[in-house]
């Protein structure tokens, strides 16, 4: 920090007043990279610019130039406002604090005639009222969801149809298609259900029981087996970790424990008295530990994780903030049960730390350090953000592409884009200037964060045609290609202008680096290429097989309509119908169509 900034920061700092409210550190280009609060503005802000820092908070003090705040009235306005420019800015620092494990939840629908789902967008439902979790995984909701629908006749159809489905058939369904709705019988199984959900097995179990019992004397022993294997499920998976709480609520429980510049953060989910999933984080400490804490517990619940009944968290933390804030009953117990699950959380904290700490710091540091290495390799003044490009197409079709984004060296998956490509063409050069546009005309219209660099996955070429839209829109942003050898695998950078080849030993963490961003591009793109042509009807594959006109498709349609049933017929087979070059072309096409499902 030189000393005109310096000059500028002390000047600044001593018309802060020691009030409540939120700062903004800014670097050299104006930019938000840090949002913090603060009970009393001077002395937080004061802090930063004396003394000797470590970790990420040094990096952080030697990228501000320039700061700006907020006063407001309360402590609970500054963390509701700190968590909204949070939002608001994204900002880098703040971004290593982000959590973006998400859990899903089931939901027991509101409708006449329910059914069971399973959802993690939470914050786009209106109502929370009948949302149940949060679940390990989808897996683990979608088992407990199956079992659910085999043990009571819920409706399975988004809509309901013309006539009963096999659900009906199978006794899983009462027909409410069809027949009179039970409203009476249908109040009764939504009841059962939600004392299931909230953690009370024991009716479902006496009703798989008394239905197994019933099997095995009538001799259906491969129906009683099945009820055996759901009654095991409950028992084994469900009912496991019984905790000695008889409240039958929500209870959310924190552990924290600090060390060495980071800290570990544990939270256990406990539901219907037991202890259904735990959460683990390891963040490097920025702020200050209190501050550090309500941040997390706050943010922590402000996307997609459903605030419980009750929280319970360790000493040192502010509750009167967080109950504002969150507008639940949280707790800082001091004996019995709820003490001995926070001291378990706390514990689970620290062994989290203990062993991982020493992996953190080499994955932290090969991580920045290759990203230094190639900021310094194209003589880059920052190196913050970076945008990647790829494409996907099968012969022209479903022609799509890709944007990851890495910030500070890693994913950000909140910012990742696809495009469907409007002209149906293999041609790579029109496709990356297509998407090159229409990109960086929303980041000029929108105002949006501009990348340091630009990467795509291709040569000369699609470099050429990348600046050449980049310089039409008066944009002035690099653009790198990644250059493969005869083995299709990345061997050197080009950059430059002139553009010249950069040669990076595989051996690097900076190849490393390379081929993760690469990998991670090219999974994105194949995904919603698939994505894509999974929708895609035997029609529209059809469609682009050169030499099928509508008659043709009509007489294939009509005759095998599936893509699969098509796909097993050979050329001379095909031959029957088709002239030779076009029956040729169709096979090939649906070759590759499955080479790249």
């Amino acid at each position: 920090m030189n000393k005109e900034i310096q000059e500028k920061i002390k000047q600044k700092l001593s018309l802060v007043p020691n009030k409540p409210g939120c700062y903004q550190m800014k670097n050299k280009d104006g930019v938000i990279i840090y949002v913090g609060k603060a009970k009393k503005l001077k002395n937080r802000l004061s802090s930063y610019f004396r003394g000797v820092h470590t970790g990420k908070t040094a990096k952080l003090v030697s990228e501000i130039v320039d700061f700006e705040y907020i006063i407001v009235s309360s402590e609970t306005e500054s963390l509701i406002l700190e968590i909204n420019l949070i939002k608001k800015y994204d900002p880098k620092y703040n971004i290593l604090l982000r959590d973006d494990k998400s859990y899903p939840y089931i939901e027991l629908t509101n409708d006449n005639v329910p059914k069971l789902s399973i959802v993690r967008n939470l914050n786009r439902k209106k109502n929370k009222e009948h949302l149940y979790g949060p679940y390990p995984n989808v897996t683990a909701a979608r088992s407990t969801v199956n079992l659910l629908n085999r043990v009571y006749p819920l409706r399975k159809c988004k809509t309901f149809n013309k006539k009963p489905c096999l659900y009906y058939h199978i006794g899983e369904c009462l027909g409410y298609c069809t027949n009179k709705v039970d409203q009476e019988k249908i109040n009764e199984m939504k009841k059962d259900i939600i004392r299931f959900l909230n953690g009370d097995h024991s009716l479902i179990t006496k009703k798989i029981e008394a239905e197994m019992l019933e099997e095995s004397q009538k001799l259906n022993f491969e129906n009683a087996k099945e009820l055996k294997e759901l009654l095991d499920y409950i028992n084994i998976t469900l009912a496991k970790q019984k905790v000695e709480i008889s409240d039958m609520y929500a209870i959310d429980v924190f552990g924290f424990y600090q060390d060495k510049g980071y800290l570990s953060i544990q939270v256990f989910f406990i539901r219907g008295g037991k202890i259904i999933e735990r959460h683990s984080k390891i963040i490097p400490m920025i702020d200050e530990f209190d501050n550090e804490v309500t941040r997390y517990i706050a943010t922590f619940y402000s996307k997609d994780v459903l605030v419980p009944k009750e929280i319970l968290l360790p000493e040192n933390v502010d509750t009167n903030v967080l109950e504002s804030v969150l507008n639940t009953n949280i707790k800082i117990p001091q004996k019995g049960t709820r003490k001995q699950l926070v001291d378990m959380a706390i514990s689970n904290a620290k062994n989290a730390l203990e062993e991982k700490f020493e992996l953190i710091k080499k994955d932290e540091a090969k991580t920045v350090e290759a990203n230094e290495a190639l900021r310094q390799i194209l003589n880059l003044e920052k190196l913050d953000r970076i945008e990647l490009f790829d494409n996907s197409n099968l012969f022209g079709t479903f022609n799509v592409s890709g944007m990851v984004v890495f910030k500070n060296g890693k994913p950000s998956k909140n910012d990742y884009r696809k495009f469907k490509i409007t002209l149906d063409k293999n041609d790579d050069y029109n496709t990356m200037q297509e998407v090159i546009y229409r990109r960086y005309f929303r980041v000029l219209k929108d105002n949006l964060e501009r990348p340091d660099i630009i990467i795509v996955d291709g040569g000369l070429g699609q470099m050429h045609v990348a600046r050449n839209v980049l310089s039409s829109l008066n944009m002035n942003i690099p653009v790198v290609g990644l250059k493969k050898n005869d083995k299709h695998a990345t061997e050197s950078l080009l950059s430059g202008d002139p553009i010249v080849e950069i040669p990076i030993d595989r051996k690097s963490d900076l190849f490393h680096y390379l081929e993760r961003m690469q990998d991670e591009v090219h999974n994105f793109t194949i995904s919603y290429h698939k994505q894509l042509r999974s929708k895609g009807s035997l029609e529209s594959v059809l469609s682009n097989v050169s030499g099928i006109g509508e008659k043709r498709k009509r007489e294939l349609l009509k005759k095998y309509r599936t893509i699969t049933r098509l796909k097993q017929l050979t050329v001379p087979e095909l031959e029957e119908i088709l002239p030779s070059t076009v029956a040729l072309n169709l096979h090939e096409f649906l070759k590759m169509y499955d080479q790249k499902r």
